[in-house]
């Protein structure tokens, strides 16, 4: 296992055999071997290739965070989840030699892509080296926060960063610029003082924050989001012209008597995938159907190498905020030029899908195609005409298009059952907004089949996508999902014992595995606990240039194609499909190399991460600036997350999340049990377990940072005995009942 993790997942049976000097008897030995570490999900298997789950990549992106004793610098993954992987790794930076890296030298702050290799035989937290591949961004030396005026001209600076808390600067008068009273700003420190605050000069006035409708800045230059497009990517953009069917790169066929149509948010503003559905006349194929889904021909207008690639790859993706997106592309692509506007001529890339009665796809072809839609549609305007509510524009295609939509969606529905992805029931809640920005409410908006069909026509598609590639033997970038790492497992198996439920050690993990538990517990108090610590079992969903499949949708093989408009790895997959399929000059360069695409998987993710950090905080600040008037209210939620440090809420209203440190849970010496996922009292055995209903007192709200804190009024439940549990007495466990500081969430997971 050391060995394969060494070799970040480059390794098979025969590196192995030839490292240990194996001969052709003691192969046969380590098959076996290598069969039963995978069944007990200690390895995993990426393509013929073997990895340990949870390891540090061959190849990663990582943030330079500080200088060792003896001034090395240290980097941290970017793209790591403490709460699934662990602490995450220490990698000790290693500069090429003179002359083999262009460019300034890193320094702390700085994010790098590396090679990492473990450094044998470590004996400290240290245990990789990371040689820097490329320099990706240069760090901004500069603190955000608030900008708080003083009397005297001046002011002070509170810190958006929740770290940073309390940890106020002092700004002088002539440090403060124009800076004006609820300002956010980017400060530099400029003197250190052994008593009092920290001198610091304000070098950027990046606008007011004393709105709710701006708070979404905070999150954007906090993680230095390009949220302003270039001159040249602009340019570019607004010299972009119409696609043709015989355009000036490539040859459309022409789908326009095709009565595709899109299917999204009310408020969508760009529309990149369109579908269509037909029963199959073919008699080998009774009671099976034709599925269409077209999607905007994005690799038209953004080409290979030029300014608005450069610009799409340093984003990565759009990032969606409750008052604003900031776009992956500029608005004459997303919401114009690629936007499958009805009645509108627009270029896009389509598959066809052969399916059977049991929604089994049988074959697929691809298409480029100029296409025009037939109508746009809402999720829920389109659910209410199946529904035998249709309006003006659902009434004329209700019979000969939304109806085989849905007819073609049962179909797929009894092949996905039959697949058994991951069913976690995790409701998703959505802030509305008042028209000044404020807070209106939240809810939960409702799972429609319309959501459903769409979702599953995506995924065929996106599966349909990675089969081409990987037949033409075209390089691609895989959405994939790993399994499980073992000490997740074996920590699930602890938990699920104590509600005596049993998962089977044995057997290879399958989503099904999961399913059953989750069948066991639906409409019971146990639901919402066994739901979550499902999901903390799970690994991240990623991208990657080696595929080693998609566990929680149990595929074998996965790519995202359906929005090219908002997600970098989609453009990626339609540029290969270009040149595997020669649709035209404008597809995948063909000296792009598997080396160059990995480095590509490693910059989106880290994006991905990035823009899920920042949507999560300003739902964080959001919420808190709309609670702050609350202090002293009660509420009535369930706890979302236990750590040694104290428990964390969600309440039932908003889903805002707040924190009860374990100080003030009472007299008692509260441990931390991690089998049960609670804190439970050393001497009266009383429990607050994950998944527990409880009622709280809102007592501090830092709306800047996004944190709440509450005090606990229910009761626990009571372990008999006192603690008892598989948690080590000391991991955890707090006495001073004088702490008071508010805290927020951590940050949670997405499938």
């Amino acid at each position: 296992m050391a060995f394969i993790a060494t070799h970040g997942g480059d390794v098979g049976k025969r590196e192995i055999s030839r490292h240990f000097g194996l001969d052709g008897s003691d192969r046969i030995i380590l098959k076996d071997v290598l069969r039963e570490l995978a069944e007990e999900g200690v390895i995993g298997r990426k393509r013929r290739k073997l990895h340990v789950p949870g390891a540090l990549p061959a190849i990663v992106m990582a943030e330079i965070v500080e200088r060792d004793e003896d001034g090395e610098l240290i980097a941290q993954p970017v793209d790591w989840d403490e709460e699934e992987q662990g602490e995450a790794p220490r990698i000790l930076v290693r500069l090429a030699r003179r002359g083999r890296v262009a460019g300034p030298a890193p320094t702390i702050g700085d994010r790098v892509l590396l090679k990492t290799e473990e450094i044998p035989e470590a004996d400290g937290r240290i245990r990789h080296n990371g040689h820097v591949l490329k320099l990706i961004d240069k760090a901004r030396a500069l603190t955000l926060g608030i900008f708080r005026r003083d009397a005297q001209g001046g002011g002070r600076l509170v810190p958006v960063d929740k770290r940073n808390m309390g940890r106020e600067l002092a700004i002088p008068p002539d440090f403060a610029g124009d800076a004006e009273e609820g300002d956010l700003v980017a400060v530099e420190v400029v003197r250190h003082h052994a008593y009092g605050l920290p001198i610091a000069r304000v070098k950027e006035r990046l606008g007011s924050v004393a709105t709710e409708k701006a708070i979404s800045l905070i999150a954007i230059y906090a993680h230095s989001i390009p949220s302003v497009f270039r001159r040249e990517t602009l340019a570019e953009a607004e010299a972009a012209r119409p696609a043709t069917l015989n355009g000036r790169f490539e040859t459309r066929e022409d789908w326009r008597d095709l009565p595709l149509v899109t299917i999204d948010p009310p408020d969508a503003k760009d529309h990149d995938d369109a579908v269509h559905a037909v029963p199959d006349l073919d008699p080998d194929n009774e009671g099976g159907f034709i599925l269409t889904v077209a999607i905007a021909d994005v690799a038209a207008y953004v080409r290979p190498g030029s300014a608005l690639d450069r610009e799409a790859l340093v984003r990565g993706n759009s990032v969606y905020f409750p008052d604003r997106v900031v776009p992956m592309l500029p608005e004459r692509i997303s919401n114009d030029l690629c936007s499958l506007r009805p009645l509108e001529d627009r270029p896009a890339l389509a598959v066809r899908m052969v399916v059977g009665a049991n929604g089994r796809k049988k074959r697929h072809s691809f298409h480029r195609i100029m296409m025009r839609s037939a109508a746009k549609l809402a999720y829920a305007q389109a659910q209410a005409a199946i529904d035998g509510r249709p309006d003006d524009t659902t009434a004329p295609i209700l019979d000969e298009v939304l109806r085989p939509l849905w007819a073609a969606y049962a179909a797929v529905k009894t092949a996905r059952d039959a697949r058994s992805p991951l069913e976690l029931d995790l409701p998703e809640r959505k802030i509305l907004l008042k028209p000044d920005g404020t807070v209106d409410k939240v809810i939960v908006p409702e799972r429609l089949d319309a959501h459903k069909l769409i979702e599953e026509f995506m995924i065929l598609a996106n599966v349909a996508a990675a089969e081409t590639l990987e037949e033409k033997r075209t390089p691609l970038v895989y959405r994939v999902h790993d399994q499980p790492s073992l000490e997740k497992m074996s920590g699930l198996r602890e938990f699920l014992q104590t509600l005596d439920i049993k998962l089977a050690k044995s057997e290879t993990v399958r989503p099904a595995q999961f399913n059953e538990i989750l069948a066991r517990v639906v409409g019971t108090e146990l639901a919402p606990l066994v739901n979550q610590v499902i999901l903390r079992s799970q690994a991240q969903a990623e991208y990657a240039q080696e595929n080693y499949g998609h566990f929680g949708l149990h595929l074998r093989r996965y790519a995202h194609f359906t929005s090219p408009i908002r997600r970098y790895a989609d453009l990626i997959v339609h540029r290969g499909l270009v040149r595997a399929l020669d649709f035209g000059r404008d597809g995948l360069p063909e000296s792009t190399t598997p080396e160059q695409l990995a480095e590509i998987a490693a910059r989106i993710s880290a994006s991905e991460r990035r823009a899920m950090a920042a949507e999560r905080e300003t739902i964080d600040r959001l919420i808190a600036h709309h609670m702050a008037q609350q202090i002293g209210a009660t509420f009535h939620g369930r706890i979302a997350g236990v750590t040694k440090a104290g428990l964390f809420v969600a309440l039932d209203d908003t889903g805002a999340d707040g924190f009860i440190p374990a100080a003030t849970l009472g007299q008692d010496y509260y441990l931390y049990d991690e089998a049960r996922h609670a804190l439970i009292g050393e001497r009266s055995g009383e429990m607050h377990r994950l998944g527990d209903r409880v009622e709280v007192k809102l007592v501090e709200a830092a709306p800047v940072a996004g944190a709440l804190r509450f005090e606990l009024l229910s009761e626990g439940a009571r372990v008999a005995g006192g603690r008892r549990g598989s948690g080590a007495p000391g991991r955890g466990g707090y006495r001073r009942p004088d702490q008071r500081s508010a805290t927020s969430k951590r940050p949670g997971k997405r499938r």
